[in-house]
């Protein structure tokens, strides 16, 4: 089928605006519950006391010693971690 010139005085067609997207009801600029900073420094804490813990599982087979171990290992790097990281 030809295409049919468009008359030069003719407005142009009426573009529909894009969708944009879905609105969650947040505002947009809400602050993050944490920072990277924090949020590194419990990574890497979690990370150890799972290695700790680990490690006095295997040395003991004791799982209270290890949950022990691990929780306390956690809690003694993180204000080790967020000075050194900071």
């Amino acid at each position: 089928m030809p295409r049919v010139p468009r008359d030069p005085q003719s407005p142009a067609p009426a573009r529909p605006e894009p969708p944009g997207p879905p609105s969650t009801g947040l505002p947009s600029d809400a602050p993050p519950l944490l920072s990277v900073h924090a949020a590194v420094v419990f990574l890497a804490a979690g990370f150890i006391g799972f290695i700790m813990g680990g490690l006095v599982f295997l040395s003991e087979k004791s799982v209270p010693k290890a949950v022990a171990a691990g929780l306390g290992s956690f809690g003694l790097s993180v204000p080790v971690l967020h000075k050194l990281i900071g």
